[in-house]
């Protein structure tokens, strides 16, 4: 096998590049229609090479199996058998490890599975898998692994990935001829495992392209395309990797964008009996009723026989009677959709217009059928309430859900967008995140009243959005969590949340990513502020006075003033006179912050500023200190009455009242 990259896109690691095997030349990046048991399901051999695919895969565990290695000794191999002109890669059967772990056990000497309980043990080592391969006449393949769920914990996934190790070493010395080889890179969810078996496998000699195995398998899409990201950026330029088992057509361009050449799915077949069709308008399902009466294309783009020669309304004629040829037309475009797409992505690369084109295909591939969309959630039709501890959610007609603290009655975000409210008041006004996200140097946030996490996750995706930020740690502190995980618990009413970010985080404590650590830090803020980093930016969201009145106080400013341990800046919601006071009297500059839904200020407060980093800031002035000796609600809940004098005066002799024009 040969390898050549012929372009890379600039500001991306998508690339273009050619592999030459024996039989044929593969154009990457390309996708490779899934033939487990050496059939493409309901589609010829003749009819994938049609579509322009030049490789399938086929699987070694369901191949020794039936129709036996015998069989495919006798024939001379599974290409020939099939009449397939093309490549084939064959996996070795370590995803049916992890698919079948119900049926097999496994030690370091390999895997054995007993799939029906009165049937034969089938024994898969590392030797044996690669033997296999070598009857089938596989032109590249992959050494047995071990792959374990992303959710698996850390000692079962560090333990799975050393045994992927080792008979990756066993199946490099296995192989007999020149057939090219693939070390599988481990590591479940942990980004640090993913780093070192990246490495470790790098540093094997001898392998001819590295596959990233153990995702697809749960994981939110974020977290799998980060993960994809770790691995890719520690595999040599000169060979191919493989992104196993992925995906749907935007994760496809997702793996592009990261420096992944081949992909494989059974998505475009198995979809396809169920009625889904990948299309340019988005993902249609055409079980749903209101196909029934649509007479038209179902790709206007595409020229395959679904598109071109049947409407709508027939397609869906054909899945609602389960009729075999309806499930055979919409793999074949489903096929030809993947297939085009990957041209389509290499042609762009090539042409030195790739981030133009996945600005253009990202948002259409990842959207619903825009004919025909989605009704509201179940929930919201129902208007139930949904409750968990001191919680319940209240469900808005359009399926948007609010928390709701049951002994008080309050709602979080009862008037306004949470989401645009974290946009706009938390991650865009202070300076220093905006720096990090420009690259600048690491910095650290605290989230004061973790709740939903709206906040957070407004964070989490402007980095996201921005490759190239600086390190950034944010540290979020959260006495009762029954609010996060009822918020989880519903995606479709808090879609902010559908993201691996937080429920790794309610998981393990932690989510962490390139750039990016997130820390929960249970309990009462007060007594755990010794446990986090100095921060450069402190969230102060807690519910509301009422639920979290202990926060509001001068003494609770105070203690956070006495942590601070550099320049910081501290946002709220809050425009409270008497928050305002205690910030003042804890030794925080305090100035008006961007409005947010019916409030039109929020605070500002910042602490260690050196006074020409103060400029652009609305500081409050002697106006404010007019209106606050107006004002009947000008003291913390915590300043006692014969302390008020005391307090005036801190206020008062505060620098930034000394100001000239203050």
């Amino acid at each position: 096998m040969r390898f050549t990259v012929d372009a890379i896109a600039a500001g991306s690691s998508a690339r273009a590049a050619t592999l030459r095997t024996a039989t044929t030349t593969v154009a990457t990046p390309a996708f490779m229609p899934v033939g487990t048991r050496g059939s493409v399901r309901t589609q010829a051999p003749s009819q994938v090479a049609a579509l322009g695919a030049r490789m399938l895969l086929a699987n070694t565990y369901h191949l020794v199996q039936r129709p036996g290695l015998d069989v495919l000794r006798r024939v001379g191999g599974l290409a020939r058998w099939i009449g397939w002109d093309g490549a084939i890669l064959t996996d070795s059967g370590g995803f049916q490890v992890y698919s079948l772990a119900h049926a097999c056990t496994i030690d370091d000497a390999g895997a054995r599975f007993r799939p029906h309980r009165d049937g034969p043990i089938v024994t898969l080592t590392p030797e044996s898998a690669i033997a296999a391969q070598e009857v089938i006449g596989s032109d590249v393949m992959m050494v047995l692994d071990q792959c374990v769920a992303t959710t698996s914990d850390r000692a079962t996934t560090a333990a799975a990935m050393a045994r992927t190790h080792a008979w990756a070493r066993r199946s490099l010395a296995a192989r007999t001829g020149d057939r090219a080889l693939f070390a599988i890179v481990q590591g479940g969810g942990f980004a640090d495992l993913r780093r070192e078996s990246a490495d470790a496998l790098v540093a094997i000699a001898g392998f001819d392209g590295y596959a990233i195995g153990g995702l697809a398998v749960g994981e939110p899409r974020a977290e799998r395309e980060a993960l994809t990201a770790e691995v890719t950026a520690r595999l040599p330029v000169d060979r191919p990797r493989y992104l196993m088992g992925v995906g749907t057509p935007i994760d496809l361009l997702e793996g592009v964008h990261r420096g992944v050449d081949l992909f494989d799915c059974i998505l475009p077949t198995a979809l396809a009996q169920q009625g889904v069709a990948f299309t340019s308008l988005g993902r249609v399902e055409l079980r749903r009723a209101a196909h029934q009466a649509d007479d038209g294309p179902l790709d206007p783009a595409c020229g395959c026989e679904a598109c071109a020669r049947l409407p709508r309304s027939y397609l869906h004629h054909l899945i609602k009677a389960a009729e075999p040829s309806g499930w055979a037309l919409i793999a074949g475009h489903n096929l030809r959709f993947y297939v085009e797409l990957m041209a389509t992505i290499r042609a762009a690369i090539v042409d030195g217009r790739f981030a133009a084109r996945y600005a253009e295909l990202a948002p259409r591939l990842a959207a619903d059928d825009p004919t025909h969309p989605p009704g509201p959630p179940p929930q919201a039709r129902r208007g139930r309430a949904m409750a968990r501890g001191g919680f319940a959610i209240d469900a808005d007609a359009d399926g948007r859900g609010r928390v709701r603290h049951v002994a008080s009655g309050e709602v979080m975000h009862s008037v306004n967008d949470p989401d645009a409210e974290a946009a706009a008041l938390y991650v865009a006004q202070p300076r220093a995140i905006a720096r990090a996200l420009a690259g600048s140097a690491p910095l650290v946030v605290w989230d004061v009243g973790l709740g939903a996490a709206h906040n957070a996750m407004a964070l989490v995706r402007a980095l996201d959005a921005a490759p190239g930020h600086g390190a950034v740690e944010l540290v979020s502190f959260e006495r009762d969590l029954d609010a996060l995980a009822l918020a989880l618990a519903h995606p479709r009413a808090f879609p902010h949340l559908r993201h691996p970010a937080p429920h790794r985080l309610l998981a393990r404590d932690r989510f962490e990513r390139p750039g990016l650590i997130w820390t929960l830090v249970r309990g009462e803020l007060l007594a755990r502020l010794a446990d986090a980093p100095a921060p450069d930016v402190i969230w102060w969201d807690p519910f509301s006075a009422k639920v979290d009145g202990g926060l509001w106080t001068h003494a609770a400013f105070a203690a956070v003033a006495a942590r601070l341990a550099r320049p910081c800046e501290l946002v709220t919601y809050s425009r409270s006179t008497a928050v305002r006071a205690a910030m003042l009297a804890a030794g925080f500059h305090v100035a008006r912050g961007v409005a947010s839904g019916p409030k039109p200020e929020t605070t500002r407060a910042l602490h260690g500023v050196a006074a020409d980093a103060l400029a652009g800031y609305a500081l409050l002035d002697a106006g404010w200190l007019a209106q606050r000796a107006r004002s009947t609600a000008a003291y913390p809940s915590d300043v006692a009455l014969g302390d008020r004098a005391g307090f005036d005066a801190r206020i008062a002799a505060h620098p930034q009242f000394a100001r000239p024009g203050a």
